[in-house]
């Protein structure tokens, strides 16, 4: 008995994805639940299980190739039948046309991108290489390989089309590695661009004194940690500062629709975190309803799965503000890019001792940097200043957050 392995529903408004990678090839054994192949999509990058265990037949979509939501990916043989000896299956489309005579036997899969490059460059005939990749596709390590045989291109052979950058000089180019960029990184460019050619995005900046806040840090961490089984970090502090000042400075919190602002009553605030394909921006919802503690676990937990590419597209959607801490990286100052639509970004930086007058005296003071860039549209140069200054105010006497002051 065979089962089509079909691309699941991807989540809201995602209605395609692109093939990562292949973890099982035709004829391998495979248990049920075990991962399968991985999509990339512009939101998330998830792995598809086999539904039951048995011998993966015939792949149709390969690494690379875009596919729609419900499209067949391979089937799967239950049982230990030989997956070699089942038919390929057909995917829903027009009957393919009649092949063409060719001075080799085609491969059923184009080359791949940068093999297909390096060809052009090196005037290689396609038909003399022979492709290692799955269904036959040719990668650069055959096109370097073939070169290394001696292979040429027919004379008279017109180069493939290839991007529209300077050519590197032959030295180069057999060290350098074309790589397809990921449907999230796509995204990430395409929306940072937007974000910058869309708003008015202009940037403020503040120091704030960490010396309260790493003092109180210091003196709670172990009874918080024992307490709540979570570390006591700083984003939490920064969570409830600019939750704080939101309530004092909405428009902050808002976004443009066309002529109208949409003032939004409640803080959903995304934090900005490194995963191993790219940024992403988890959403903490509610954030101004919740503890210290909650924000903390909420914070830990999605950094966590973003580093195991666990997260949900609907985890990363409906932000109102987001936070980006660089300071973990090293960053002393930066101007970050509006999250679009949200109309601010607050950027964090790392603390470092730095003399600093206080009533009349040189002090030495952990001081960090802080960046709002904002959307000036929106939001006024007065507004994003005091915006700011609450937010440090909040920070350099955490009384006030307790308080509510």
């Amino acid at each position: 008995m065979a089962t089509e392995i079909k691309v699941p529903t991807l989540g809201e408004s995602v209605t395609e994805a692109t093939i990562g990678q292949w973890f099982k090839a035709t004829g391998d054994a495979v248990q049920a639940d075990e991962p399968l192949v991985e999509l990339e999509t512009d939101k998330v990058t998830i792995e598809v299980p086999a539904p039951v265990s048995g011998t993966l037949g015939d792949i149709v979509a390969a690494e690379g190739e875009t596919v729609e939501v419900g499209a067949l990916l391979a089937m799967l043989l239950e049982g230990e039948g030989a997956a070699a000896a089942a038919p390929a299956p057909k995917k829903e489309t027009a009957p393919a046309p009649a092949p063409v005579a060719a001075p080799a036997a085609p491969t059923s899969m184009p080359p791949a991108p940068s093999a297909a490059k390096m060809m052009a460059e090196k005037k290689v005939d396609p038909a003399s290489v022979a492709g290692s990749g799955v269904r036959g596709q040719v990668l650069k390590g055959d096109v370097i390989n073939a070169i290394a045989a001696g292979a040429t291109a027919p004379v008279g052979a017109q180069p493939a089309p290839v991007a529209n950058r300077p050519a590197s000089a032959p030295d180069d180019a057999a060290r350098e590695e074309r790589v397809r960029m990921t449907k999230l990184r796509q995204t990430i460019a395409r929306r940072l661009k937007d974000a910058q050619s869309t708003a008015a995005m202009l940037t403020t900046f503040n120091d704030v004194d960490m010396s309260a806040v790493m003092d109180m840090r210091k003196q709670y961490k172990d009874l918080f940690e024992k307490k709540h089984g979570v570390r006591l970090g700083f984003m939490g502090f920064f969570a409830k500062a600019i939750c704080k000042a939101l309530e004092e400075i909405p428009a902050v919190n808002a976004e443009i629709d066309g002529t109208d602002i949409i003032y939004k009553h409640f803080v959903h605030l995304g934090v900005a975190v490194g995963s191993p394909r790219g940024l992403v921006v988890p959403v903490v919802r509610d954030a101004d309803k919740m503890s210290l503690a909650e924000i903390e676990k909420a914070i830990a937990e999605f950094g966590r799965r973003a580093r195991d590419g666990q997260l949900t597209i609907e985890e990363m959607q409906g932000g109102t503000f987001t936070v980006s801490n660089g300071g973990v990286y090293g960053s002393m100052m930066s101007t970050p890019i509006l999250n679009a639509p949200q109309s601010g970004i607050l950027g964090m930086h790392r603390i470092e001792d730095r003399p600093v007058v206080r009533n009349g005296q040189i002090v030495i003071r952990p001081m960090m940097y802080l960046a709002l860039s904002y959307d000036h549209r929106i939001v006024d140069g007065k507004e994003a200043v005091t915006f700011l200054v609450r937010v440090k105010e909040s920070l350099e006497d955490p009384q006030r957050l307790v308080m509510d002051i």
